[in-house]
């Protein structure tokens, strides 16, 4: 009786694919939000001299090594020189501070860790962009690596190693 285990053949493994996992990108660390609603009077609009007592008073500390995302969710006109009082407090404090959700702050976080990568090991690579995983990666994310890989990569694929959707290919030249 043969042994079964003798015909069988990896050829994911054979394929010469680079796997890559966009969220080991992901910068460990805190993301709050900041909502500047919470300092409108009446809900309504920003006073210069309120804001600035709450900028000497409040308690800055919490931010300490975070990511924060500052914006404002109610329907209100605010000035823009509030939201660089927050940036300028939080600059010492934060590890990083953005204008807009949360959502944006992981646009921002993710294409700055894109734009520091190591492209050499990718050049003339088959590479498979994963596509899912215990960590939440923006569809920007994916943009951005499409965009940085394509002048370097033989082809970019999506998914896993097992079952991916062509992206990309380039034309050998004869």
């Amino acid at each position: 009786m043969m042994n079964i285990q003798e015909n069988i053949v990896n050829k994911v493994a054979q394929s010469g694919l680079v796997t890559f996992d966009p969220a080991s990108l992901y910068p460990a660390g805190e993301r709050v939000l900041y909502d500047i609603k919470d300092n409108l009077f009446m809900g309504l609009m920003l006073r210069e001299k309120d804001f600035r007592e709450f900028i000497k008073e409040h308690d800055w500390l919490q931010y300490q090594d975070k990511y924060v995302a500052v914006t404002c969710s109610a329907d209100a006109i605010v000035p823009t020189w509030a939201y660089m009082l927050l940036a300028n407090k939080l600059a010492t404090i934060a590890k990083k501070v953005v204008f807009g959700d949360l959502n944006t702050l992981e646009t921002v976080l993710f294409e700055e860790a894109i734009n520091t990568m190591d492209l050499e090991k990718f050049s003339d690579q088959r590479v498979v962009i994963k596509g899912c995983g215990d960590i939440a990666v923006p569809e920007s994310a994916y943009v951005s690596l499409t965009f940085k890989l394509t002048p370097v990569v033989k082809s970019i694929l999506y998914g896993e190693p097992c079952s991916t959707v062509p992206v990309y290919k380039r034309k050998e030249l004869v």
